[in-house]
């Protein structure tokens, strides 16, 4: 081979390398800089709460879960609703991005092989059989983690409501993609799966109701006995501080159990999401109050008046 001929293949090797690849190299840096760009803007706008519209505005959701705040009553859609669910939009929206940026990284990084001539269809292969192993080995965290997104994106529940899992129930501390952490009344952290949440009882989303329970005594007049349980309780609904928590006046529903000891009269009022509780004791004292003073006996001390039940005829 002649030394021009040497010198041609020189020249072409070099041009390739020095040349061809260093631009091809760079153009898949650049197009992957500039698709995740583009997706990142893509899931802002969709998660991210427009800054010039107002609470009352129906574009002040993030467009990704504006159909939920859709379903809320007018009347319950305040400030901390609208921030907890720019709050859940944003953490589905840092997922998504990541997920979007390590599909990228590894379309450049296979590109980039490609170009350099290495062979890489045995690193697709041995990923195939890797992720296929991973996958079978972590199932349950792979459910976990799809439950713990889904949980965000329906809004299923947030840090502070009151909630029952099934096994555990109780306040709401944290909401991870893979672990719920709430605690109960007791006090004991509990840490629950995602994936192994099958049902989700709410009691502090929108609103919440207050039932009340009066048992009296069985001889008692019951007519009176629920139009006094319902002036006191329309009256201690009425006062500062109870009245901020209640969303509606007292219902009496009526008598719920009869038994050869009592009868149990009951009432619901609607309070503002995790009040149901303090309101349900305020109204309870101002009834046995109210009781107390227009002579109506519960069922307890029936007995010792000798009105009522077996007690009474002994």
């Amino acid at each position: 081979m002649t030394s021009t001929a040497l010198a041609f293949e020189w020249t072409e090797t070099n041009r390739m390398w020095l040349i061809e690849n260093p631009i091809r190299i760079v153009a898949y840096v650049v197009a992957g800089l500039v698709v995740r760009f583009f997706l990142h803007r893509v899931i802002d706008r969709a998660t991210r709460r427009p800054v010039s519209a107002g609470t009352d505005d129906p574009g002040a959701s993030p467009a990704l879960i504006r159909h939920l705040r859709d379903r809320t009553p007018k009347a319950l859609r305040d400030p901390k609703v609208i921030e907890r669910r720019q709050q859940r939009a944003e953490t589905i929206g840092s997922v998504l991005k990541s997920c979007v940026s390590i599909v990228l990284l590894l379309w450049v990084v296979l590109s980039i092989l490609s170009v350099l001539g290495v062979n890489i269809a045995p690193f697709i292969a041995s990923a195939g059989l890797v992720g296929l192993a991973i996958g079978f080995g972590a199932q349950n965290l792979v459910k976990d983690f799809v439950s713990g997104v889904f949980m965000l994106l329906e809004d299923q529940y947030g840090v502070g409501d009151m909630v029952d899992l099934g096994e555990a129930s109780g306040e709401v501390e944290s909401v991870g993609l893979r672990v719920t952490t709430i605690r109960d009344v007791d006090g004991t952290v509990w840490y629950v799966r995602n994936g192994e949440i099958i049902r989700v009882g709410n009691m502090s989303q929108d609103y919440a109701v207050a039932r009340v329970e009066i048992p009296v005594a069985p001889n008692t007049d019951i007519d009176q006995a629920q139009r006094v349980a319902l002036t006191a309780a329309q009256d201690a609904v009425s006062t500062a501080p109870t009245s901020t928590s209640v969303l509606g006046e007292p219902e009496m529903l009526g008598v719920q159990e009869v038994s050869a000891s009592m009868i149990t009269l009951r009432m619901l009022i609607k309070t503002q999401p995790n009040a149901q509780w303090a309101v349900a004791r305020v109204v309870r004292k101002k009834v046995l109050e109210a009781y107390d003073s227009n002579g109506i006996v519960m069922p307890a001390l029936a007995g010792a008046v000798g009105v009522g039940g077996p007690g009474g005829a002994e």
